[in-house]
């Protein structure tokens, strides 16, 4: 099964010189969804919105599925 990675997200917060905790506040997530997003866990689609919307961005700029090995992307 594949898995999610929040990589791209956390270069891009380090390219906009925010941390998490501004990130919380600008999108109005819960301790609970900047947690899960650091343990690379699924989120809403509505919190990934809400981070687009807040770092003015494409999903695909700050979320990746990662296949599992020996699956092809």
């Amino acid at each position: 099964m594949a898995t999610v990675s929040y990589d791209k997200l956390w270069k891009l917060l380090i390219d906009k010189k925010m941390n998490r905790t501004e990130l919380r506040e600008a999108t109005g997530l819960s301790f609970n969804v900047i947690a899960k997003l650091g343990k690379c866990e699924t989120v809403s689609m509505e919190s990934l919105i809400k981070i687009c919307d807040a770092l003015q961005c494409d999903i695909s700029n700050i979320v990746e599925i990662v296949p599992s090995n020996g699956e092809s992307q």
